[in-house]
């Protein structure tokens, strides 16, 4: 169920009828990381364990936070900027690659910050739902440990279901096939977001893991072709695999928008027609960073992630071009 309020994002998940917490595990399930996969709608040899063990990389849950002018941080540092109800919060990357996983809320939307270090993906879900008591709850996630196309798996502690972070959809358990509402959020730079939104606050590290915030787990993987782990539709060879890329899912359509491209076209905002809708592209050239509105200005939810992670979850992308394209016009004309 979806509800609106003006300058308010409402999204509530409904649990089908007849789900429970609680379920008895087939003796003959398949498990990984403790884990049933018995009624995965993905094949369990593509689910691969990632090193860790179940909660091994520390989700977090209500972290603090501190005004811009307290922040300690490079402005060329990245984070995720999330804006619900005119409140502006921005997520250091430096942190996210510790924690993967950030449970918050902003007054009555609980939501949920994710951000897979191999995939360069950072999303945003809505996580609150409707019990069938009719009573309000909101799901809370862990890290699994376990990676699918080499992207983040989830897990909620309400059910124990995995959840595929690109695709925002339950892989097994309880939940299996349920989506999760994703709601806009932009990758720039602590100095761009701190420009727009003065106002905004940023989160501050949890103290037990300070050390750990302070070194890159993956110095070099981005600059590197290879990867850690399989996935099952190869990235064409046209782009860097890690060359990072806007996604968009407009009616069944996905577009991929490879910073390559946009970095040559070299326009600040233009519009473009997926499924005969109007959207706007905003590129950000000096802080590496795009996102994607209506034609009325309201941000639309996109990824920002790897070539190689929008392809093996929409092997049958469209790709952006600007020489010969008719649909492209500058925003305002």
């Amino acid at each position: 169920m979806l509800c609106m309020k003006p300058k308010v994002l409402c999204f509530a998940l409904t649990l089908l009828a007849g789900l429970t917490l609680g379920f008895v595990q087939p003796a003959s399930a398949v498990t990984k990381n403790g884990f049933d996969l018995s009624n995965s709608i993905l094949d369990s040899k593509d689910i691969k364990r990632g090193g860790p063990e179940k909660d091994g990389i520390f989700a977090l849950t209500y972290p603090k936070f501190i005004p811009a002018k307290e922040a300690q941080l490079a402005g060329s540092e990245r984070v995720l900027g999330v804006a619900i109800n005119n409140t502006y919060r921005a997520y250091p990357i430096r942190y996210l690659n510790i924690h993967e996983v950030v449970n918050d809320r902003i007054e009555d939307q609980h939501f949920t910050v994710s951000f897979c270090p191999l995939c360069g993906s950072g999303v945003l879900f809505a996580t609150n739902i409707n019990l069938a008591d009719g009573k309000t709850a909101e799901l809370n996630f862990g890290v699994s440990g376990l990676l699918y196309n080499s992207d983040l798996l989830m897990y909620d502690r309400n059910t124990q279901s995995l959840w595929s972070q690109i695709s925002a959809e339950a892989i097994s358990g309880p939940m299996v096939a349920t989506k999760l509402p994703i709601l806009p959020v932009w990758h720039t730079t602590w100095a761009s977001w701190q420009e727009r939104h003065p106002q905004t606050q940023i989160m501050h590290g949890d103290k037990r893991f300070a050390e750990a915030y302070k070194t890159n787990p993956y110095p070099n993987y981005k600059k590197n072709r290879g990867l850690y782990f399989s996935v099952t539709n190869k990235a064409p060879r046209q782009f860097h695999p890690k060359e990072q890329v806007l996604g968009v899912n407009l009616s069944g359509i996905s577009k991929a928008y490879p910073f390559i491209k946009l970095r040559a076209y070299d326009k600040q905002c233009f519009t473009d027609k997926i499924a005969d809708q109007t959207i706007r592209i905003e590129w950000d050239d000096a802080n590496a960073s795009a996102w994607i509105t209506d034609a009325d200005g309201e941000p639309l939810p996109s990824l920002t992630s790897f070539w190689f992670a929008w392809f093996t979850f929409h092997p049958q992308t469209q790709i952006f071009e600007y020489v010969d394209n008719a649909n492209l016009k500058a925003c305002g004309t």
